[in-house]
């Protein structure tokens, strides 16, 4: 069903572009900015939302423990989010491909004057095939003000573009029967047609340490982004390069169906 797409917001998280160590996978990093490249070439627009700005923080401070407290967490994206953007810079632009960085805070997304110029932005940005690079604004986002996890937020950024498509690269293949940790007997669901009770009670808690989010995230950001006709799909993202399948048609991960209007 991603044969067809035209515009993608394609969602990265910590797990995925980081070592349990807190420092980048720059291996895995650089095969995703090589194979987003290849597909922007190929015609596609993408918007990327990655997280991994505190994570890398905390690395390369040498911190192991993700701290509790808000000001070292900020602290912690401030230092991360410059040596992100400097590697997708870098690596972009190996490709020549320019990348221009969004940070947002729930204030942007309420605000009607701010989200107006907001999608004025992010449009100019495509308009220029610049590949805007987007995470929320953790340095001085608070519990009032913070959107909370970035599968929500690209969920929220698929709506305010009109993206037809959103990808969410997680650290497991897709949403399962049960938990594949520790129930030995748990399968993959293809495909979801309608997020009903059972699909969200299959939703757990944080999937890793250097991350936020969680199953039950993502099917909260399938349930945004079906309700306003866009397709999404669950992947593992340890291989960017299942893009391609996915791209191609192939049954790749987790496939949830947009919601179709009467």
């Amino acid at each position: 069903m991603f044969k067809d797409a035209k515009r993608m917001v394609v969602k990265v998280g910590s797990s995925t572009l980081t070592y349990e160590s807190g420092l980048l996978n720059i291996r895995r990093v650089e095969k995703l900015a090589k194979i987003l490249s290849d597909i922007k070439n190929a015609g596609k627009e993408i918007i990327l939302v990655s997280s991994g700005a505190v994570a890398t923080g905390l690395g390369k401070l040498g911190i192991r423990e993700r701290p509790t407290g808000m000001p070292p967490k900020q602290a912690a994206a401030a230092i991360g989010q410059c040596e992100l953007m400097y590697l997708y810079d870098k690596l972009f632009g190996e490709y020549n491909h320019h990348v221009g960085q969004i940070l947002l805070t729930r204030e942007d997304i309420d605000s009607p004057l701010r989200k107006k110029n907001l999608v004025a932005t992010f449009a100019q940005l495509l308009e220029w095939h610049v590949l805007p690079v987007v995470n929320e604004n953790d340095s001085v986002a608070t519990e009032e003000i913070e959107i909370g996890d970035n599968d929500t937020l690209s969920a929220i950024v698929a709506q305010i573009t009109g993206a037809d498509s959103l990808i969410l690269m997680s650290d497991i293949d897709g949403l399962y029967t049960g938990d594949p940790r520790t129930c030995p007997d748990a399968r993959i669901i293809p495909r979801v047609d309608k997020i009903d009770e059972t699909i969200i009670a299959l939703g757990g808690g944080a999937g890793s340490s250097r991350g936020t989010g969680g199953m039950a995230t993502k099917i909260a950001a399938a349930q945004m982004a079906t309700s306003a006709g866009i397709q999404m799909a669950i992947i593992n993202g340890e291989r960017p390069e299942l893009l391609y399948d996915l791209l191609a048609g192939e049954p790749v991960g987790t496939y949830f169906a947009p919601e179709v209007s009467v």
